[in-house]
């Protein structure tokens, strides 16, 4: 069974380009997307594979799980 996937949704993240702005409040972060051209924000625990293609098409990336 996964975990979460935060660790895996960080990695892709960083393979296309977007980068770590800040911490926001909780345990998320606020990163930055050079394809959306916009902060997004991403969980610190993502555990369903709905909320990680949420994350990625707030970066602009065609990417589905």
């Amino acid at each position: 069974m996964v975990q979460g996937y935060t660790a895996l949704v960080k990695a892709v993240l960083r393979e296309n380009g977007c980068t770590f702005v800040r911490h926001g409040k909780g345990d998320h972060e606020v990163w930055w997307s050079p394809l959306s051209e916009k902060p997004f924000t991403v969980d610190g625990k993502i555990m369903s594979r709905h909320s990680v293609n949420g994350v990625l098409k707030d970066a602009g990336l065609k990417i589905k799980f």
